[in-house]
């Protein structure tokens, strides 16, 4: 597995404008902006800070990078794309370049947290870095309009010429966009008998009664069960008068026999399909424990069968996981290709935030096959590691084939990747520049936002660095502590211990005055005792 990357110096793109400082060894991307939609009124949150943000000029005063010939999926008319639209042509050399799917799944951290609280080191394979990472809010400048921000900062470790560099992209909270389309919800629900432990089905259905008395009246449900077999309890049906008949199909649920998640997810894709509705947003959402015993059990042929809807209708996947044994690769892996996303829950704050918060900002979305490309300067560079994202890498010269997935985004998100980067001795100058690129979720048409990074502004130390920037850097050490042992993942520069990250992870909870980030001061001081 490679582990660093290293730029070689004197591999600028060809034809790309050189910076007054010095000569430029990255090439500098594009911009531009989307829609974003509400469910209800529970979700997204302020957030404030700044931005780095591109807006498709060098901020030298160099002009914007010529617009990269038309590719397959490009979106591009006539040969050439103009205005804010323009893209750069890809780098010829990768050997700068980092390039993955988005991804705002959290379900890592939390059942992390539920297998420390029952006393257990989490296994290092469930343990996702991004995930934690993703798990807190962030402090990046949201547009004034549709699309993205690009915020990327950092601050030096105490490894000799070692940073940590954030790249943050956020989208407009649901507080700020209009009146949103109608949502059609398929819930698939798991009632097997693992489901008859405390904290499973039980919760889902406390869950699904909160949520069915706060969506709207123009909005419709349908509820879809399976153990050894699938069934439709109940066809898709407008909340406006039949909330009686919604609440009853879900409090009448009861565990049963083995786990047919295959069969489950195919049922819930023809239910929601047969029940889908023109302008509305069309949405599976699966509650699991993943603990699939019967029929088809892998994820990429139980997606296979369901690829019309996913393609045809953009019936998209929300996996909210359960139970103190989870198939979290499982769920994993049906989320991320079913363009989707997925959380864990272990208790009924925990549902409440997820039905109330997440699952509003994921029912609709801002952007389809989001990717984030960044390029570090071999110049200032000499090497780098994205932090987590082990299984959303893209090949460098996908970033802009739209026919490669990528990852969808909802209103009010934040996406956070933390890179570990070596700066070269001595070294002064541009450092970085991080491109994302979508597509419109409705007409399909390709995006760009760019931001940047000089070595000037790195912070002198992690800990003198922005409240959020810190919790992101005891988020991801902590992660990393958690996989440590395990000779995929080699430790982060400047790791702190698992004593002093608890230290730091309480006087940021005292400072931001965030309940998460006492959670995660818990977390640490219950993994600092316990024994794998």
């Amino acid at each position: 597995m490679e582990w660093y990357r290293t730029p070689r110096p004197g591999t600028a793109r060809p034809g790309a404008p050189r910076r007054r400082t010095r000569r430029l060894g990255t090439a500098l991307l594009a911009v531009t902006a989307t829609g974003s939609l509400l469910l209800t009124a529970c979700g997204g949150g302020d957030a404030d800070g700044s931005s780095n943000a591109s807006d498709g000029s060098d901020r030298n005063g160099f002009p914007a990078p010529a617009p990269a010939a038309p590719t397959a999926g490009d979106g591009s008319q006539d040969g050439e794309q103009k205005g804010e639209d323009s893209f750069a042509a890809p780098s010829p050399t990768p050997d700068y370049l980092s390039t993955f799917a988005l991804d705002v799944d959290t379900a890592s951290y939390g059942y992390a947290r539920r297998t420390l609280a029952d006393g257990h080191r989490p296994d290092p394979s469930t343990v996702r870095p991004e995930e934690f990472v993703n798990s807190f809010r962030q402090d990046y400048e949201r547009p004034d309009g549709n699309g993205f921000t690009v915020t990327v900062d950092g601050a030096r470790t105490k490894d000799e010429d070692w940073s940590l560099v954030r790249v943050g992209l956020a989208t407009r909270p649901s507080s700020q966009t209009g009146e949103r389309p109608p949502a059609a919800l398929t819930f698939v629900i798991d009632i097997s008998g693992s489901m008859s432990e405390e904290g499973r089905l039980d919760l889902a259905q406390k869950s699904l009664d909160t949520m069915t008395d706060r969506l709207r009246d123009d909005d419709s449900v349908a509820v879809v069960t399976f153990s050894d077999k699938a069934e439709t309890v109940l066809p898709m049906t407008r909340l406006g008068g039949h909330r009686g008949r919604i609440h009853h199909a879900i409090d009448s649920l009861e565990p049963t026999y083995s786990t047919n998640l295959g069969a489950g997810v195919e049922t819930g894709y023809d239910t929601a399909v047969e029940g889908r509705r023109e302008g509305a947003t069309n949405r599976v959402v699966l509650i699991s424990d993943a603990l699939a015993n019967d029929g088809d059990t892998d994820p990429d042929s139980i997606l296979d069968r369901i690829s019309d809807a996913r393609r045809e209708y953009g019936i998209t996947l929300f996996g909210v996981g359960v139970g103190s044994d989870y198939g979290d690769a499982l769920m994993e892996r049906l989320a991320d290709k079913g363009d989707g996303h997925t959380v864990y829950v272990s208790g009924e704050e925990e549902a409440r935030k997820v039905f109330c918060d997440q699952l509003p900002q994921n029912i609709d979305l801002t952007a389809r096959d989001a990717k984030a490309q960044v390029a570090f300067d071999p110049e200032t560079v000499e090497r780098f590691r994205l932090v987590g994202y082990d299984d959303r890498q893209v090949a460098d010269d996908d970033f802009r084939d739209d026919r490669v997935d990528g990852g969808e985004v909802g209103p009010g998100h934040t996406v956070t990747a933390l890179y570990a980067v070596r700066v070269r001795e001595g070294a002064r100058g541009h450092l970085a520049t991080a491109t994302v690129r979508w597509l419109d979720p409705d007409t399909r048409d390709p995006h760009e936002k760019s931001g940047e990074v000089e070595t000037d502004a790195l912070q002198g130390s992690v800990w003198k660095a922005s409240p959020r920037f810190q919790v992101t850097a005891v988020a991801a050490y902590f992660a990393d502590s958690l996989r440590s042992g395990d000779d995929r993942w080699k430790s982060l520069p400047g790791d702190p211990g698992l004593g002093e990250l608890e230290d730091r992870a309480r006087d940021l909870a005292d400072r931001t005055e965030d309940k998460d980030v006492k959670q995660l001061a818990d977390a640490i001081e219950t993994a600092d005792r316990t024994v794998r």
